[in-house]
């Protein structure tokens, strides 16, 4: 929330108004815990991030607890802020960020760690956690990059590994305790934070830094060790087992002004075992869990009644892999076509789209439509583990164009491993073949023909089979984008774009690093890097020059070595899939062997089964197994 002086002078001042609809302002004075739920980009990103509204509705529903939304703002304001002297503040009742109880930062991507840096800075916090008076709000860190805490850990007080709906209860009863035996922010010591962070780590799935001790590797990476009895030699990953009654936030905040994704949304499963071996998201938020049919209408129904909104996506790491898929979209149509609301599905694995589901959820009107078949060869499919043919493609496409679709986008990737120039052009192949079916499906409508190609960049993540393999030269990488784009120069249909190369390198640094990169991060900040997601505001010159301050070379670093036997940075961290299947996955990836879905085939002993009783949790998949087990290719 900005003052109207500022408003008048940024650009687009309806990201710094507060008081959108929906929103929930709580009178301070009936709270004991003010908690500021911080999303290290800007409004039009954080506002569609469906992890931060879930949280948002969390929190504020517990009666002794506000939450207020913080996005980092543009850099017209920022420059403003500064010098009016302004502070970072919650967009709900404009208190400052220093001013709140407890910072809660969510960790999507790897390249936001500068601008954590700045959004603390601009709010009058302390940038170190050892820094920190006791008077300073408690920091914690979530989301999908705490598989890899490691680069932040000098910035955090804590993080919670894992699905936030249960912990972040038992995180505000902790606080709100410790908070009664110490009421008086002025008068409390280091000794009374220490207290609260001690409580904290015996929190199921919390994990506190400053209760580690990191020791050099013989590799010569930092690992940590735990130095408190309260520091547990593993923090095991928090899952929400009952998802299907798990909170629904049916009442979104709804935005002044346009976001990425401005639409109502549900989510109607959480996990995927689908098991690609890239895929950080199929391991974190495992196992396969479904809402019902009726929640899910139910929810959405609210929703479309609470904002406005005149489409309702559709939430989950593969929406088509849902038992009742077809229940969900029919019923959905029913309650709510009478509305011109349509249907949203992200993107969609190719080999389980098909005509039916194409012609259903286009019947009010044609949203966008993604398909990723992540490679262009069989064999490299199957050394991801993508399980999808050029068949699939062929299908899912014709479906598509048949239900009227005249644009759509395709995902795939570059920098697998054993990748070859072969397949590289065959990606291009099979683009070909995919405009060859529109033409002929589309008739006379085929000059609107528009085949949209996203050609990604592999990164190895964390707790995937893939997290040993040695990140791609940029170089090659860059000379593999020139191959297909000279092969499809002619091809008016096909729009190409990739990401920047040298950013792909620091990306998978963040994501492997240990705690030595805390410095660099923060190096890097002070030279100006914020915003560092976004290609235009990304340098790699400030990452090298920041590496080379501390004497060592960037890329040496990023394309180091990796062997299955060394221990790594984020071992300590337990997702709940073993590392001895991470490993036996790498070596199949090797030999060009598919593992099948473990709802097709039975478990496949990935280790989770240790933690949650998986059968129990499927059972309502069985039917669906049983039907589709004849398709599952062979191992």
């Amino acid at each position: 929330m900005l003052p109207e002086k500022i408003l008048a002078e940024v650009h687009r001042p309806a990201r710094y108004l507060g008081g959108e609809y929906n929103t929930v302002v709580k009178d301070p004075s009936q709270v004991r815990i003010h908690f500021a739920l911080c999303y290290p980009d800007v409004y039009e990103v954080g506002m569609s991030h469906l992890g931060s509204q879930i949280l948002y509705h969390v929190i504020n529903s517990r009666p002794e607890a506000a939450c207020e939304r913080v996005y980092y703002p543009h850099l017209d304001a920022v420059k403003l802020m500064r010098q009016h002297r302004l502070p970072l503040s919650g967009l709900e009742t404009g208190r400052p960020l220093a001013d709140f109880d407890i910072i809660g930062i969510t960790l999507q991507y790897e390249l936001t760690y500068t601008t954590v840096l700045a959004m603390l800075e601009i709010g009058g916090v302390s940038i170190r956690s050892a820094q920190r008076s006791p008077s300073e709000p408690l920091v914690l860190g979530g989301g999908a990059c705490t598989g890899n805490p490691e680069p932040l850990a000098d910035f955090f007080d804590a993080f919670l590994i894992g699905e936030g709906e249960e912990a972040v209860g038992e995180i505000l009863d902790t606080y709100d305790r410790w908070q009664q035996d110490h009421p008086n922010r002025g008068t409390r010591s280091p000794s009374d934070r220490e207290e609260l962070l001690h409580e904290l780590a015996a929190i199921d799935g919390i994990y506190v830094p400053s209760l580690y001790e990191p020791e050099e590797s013989s590799e010569g990476l930092l690992i940590p060790r735990p130095a408190a009895p309260e520091a547990k030699s593993t923090i095991k990953r928090r899952i929400v087992e009952d998802f299907a009654n798990a909170p629904i936030p049916t009442a979104p905040v709804v935005p002044w002004t346009d976001v990425i994704h401005n639409r109502g949304q549900v989510e109607i499963a959480r996990g995927c075992t689908r098991g690609c071996r890239f895929c950080q998201a199929g391991i974190f938020y495992r196992p396969v869990r479904e809402r019902s049919v009726e929640t899910i209408r139910e929810a959405a129904t609210q929703i479309i009644a609470n904002t406005g909104f005149d489409e309702i996506s559709l939430a989950a790491l593969n929406c088509p892999d849902h038992s009742q898929i077809n229940e969900i979209i029919d019923g959905l149509h029913k309650d709510l076509s009478s509305q011109r609301v349509s249907i949203g599905l992200p993107s969609l694995r190719i080999d389980n789209f098909s005509i039916e589901l194409a012609q259903k959820v286009q019947r009010v009107r044609k949203t966008g439509l993604t398909l990723a078949p992540e490679a262009g060869s069989q064999r490299l499919r199957d050394v991801i583990n993508k399980g999808v043919t050029d068949e699939d493609l062929r299908s899912a496409t014709e479906a598509a164009f048949e239900a009227g679709w005249e644009t759509i986008k395709l995902y795939f990737m570059i920098g697998l491993p054993t990748e070859t120039d072969e397949d590289i052009l065959d990606i291009a192949e099979l683009l070909e073949q995919v405009v060859q079916i529109g033409r002929a499906k589309l008739g006379r409508r085929r000059r609107h023909l528009q085949i949209n190609v996203s050609l990604a960049t592999l990164i190895p993540k964390p707790h995937t089979p893939f997290q040993w393999l040695q990140m791609s030269d940029p170089a090659e990488l860059s000379r593999k984008q020139d191959l297909l784009r000279q092969r499809l120069k002619d091809r008016r249909e096909i729009k190409l774009s990739y990401p920047n190369s040298y950013l792909a390198l620091v990306e998978s640094l963040l994501s492997r690093g240990d705690r030595s990169l805390g410095s660099i991060i923060e190096r890097v900040y002070a030279e100006g890097g914020v915003l560092e997601a976004w290609h235009e505001r990304f340098s790699y010159a400030r990452w090298e020059q920041a590496f080379a301050a501390v004497g060592k070379d960037l890329a040496t670093e990023a394309q180091r070595k990796w062997n299955l036997k060394q221990q790594l940075p984020w071992d300590h961290i337990d997702l709940g899939v073993s590392r001895e299947f991470l490993q036996r996955e790498y070596v199949r990836a090797q030999q060009e062997l598919t593992t099948p879905d473990c709802r097709l085939a039975g478990c496949q002993s990935c280790g989770l089964a240790e933690l949650l009783p998986c059968p129990a949790i499927m059972a309502g998949l069985q039917s669906r197994s049983q039907e589709t087990k004849s398709e599952q290719p062979a191992s």
